[in-house]
């Protein structure tokens, strides 16, 4: 069983925790609740989910809350398979608050893994939304809005998927490719941003690569150029 699951945080620290958390299995059924965090929410995180300290003050820790079993216990079935868009950054969310999921699928490796040639702009999940025209009523960066593109979004990723292999090869190769590094095409940021890899002078790339807060794929990718 997939479960399509969004936290919405303190902030984007090491230190931050989840304040709001939502998921759907495929059965259909949905869970959307607001917890306190056990540190503020930073007006920055505030600015773009709309959650305040005050409409958590008197919410439950989320691992006092009677969903948190349901959810561990969920995960911890080898059965079912989270799908989160930036599945690292939830992942480790929940695994602050002790859930560790066994089985995950990203969906935005599998978008980035699937557009080889960069035809995309960009791969953040309400850019997708919109750039291949899902359709949906969903409120963006609220944990439940998320959730619902999200399980849009998966659905078109794997109707692709399915066009190379078989739906029994999708599963596994979509576990696959989010547990590994994802080759780039185009620079997604910075003076190059949207220039092919292959011509963005090597002297950049040596820079580039000394930066510490660059994500997997971005990281595999320079390396990968420098060192052909």
């Amino acid at each position: 069983m997939f479960i399509f699951l969004d936290t919405e945080t303190t902030g984007t620290e090491n230190k931050d925790r989840l304040c709001q958390l939502a998921y759907k299995q495929n059965t259909g059924e949905i869970v959307n609740e607001l917890f306190k965090p056990p540190l503020p929410i930073e007006i920055e995180a505030m600015s773009i989910h709309h959650i305040t300290n005050e409409m958590v003050a008197d919410r439950p820790a989320f691992k006092d809350s009677h969903d948190y079993q349901k959810l561990f216990d969920l995960l911890n079935d080898d059965e079912n398979i989270l799908v989160a868009h930036n599945a690292k950054f939830d992942v480790d969310m929940l695994i602050k608050e002790g859930i560790h999921p066994k089985k995950f699928i990203c969906t935005l490796k599998l978008a980035r893994h699937l557009d080889p040639n960069g035809v995309i702009p960009k791969y953040n999940l309400q850019y997708l939304r919109y750039f291949l025209g899902i359709k949906i009523q969903a409120t963006a960066h609220d944990a439940l809005g998320d959730i619902l593109v999200l399980e849009k979004l998966f659905e078109r990723l794997f109707a692709r998927m399915n066009k190379d292999f078989s739906s029994d090869q999708v599963e596994d190769k979509m576990i696959e490719v989010s547990n590994n590094p994802v080759l780039l095409s185009r620079m997604l940021f910075g003076k190059h941003k949207g220039q092919l890899f292959k011509d963005i002078p090597v002297d950049y790339l040596q820079w580039l690569s000394g930066k510490n807060d660059l994500d997997e794929d971005m990281r595999y990718t320079i390396d990968h150029y420098l060192n052909p």
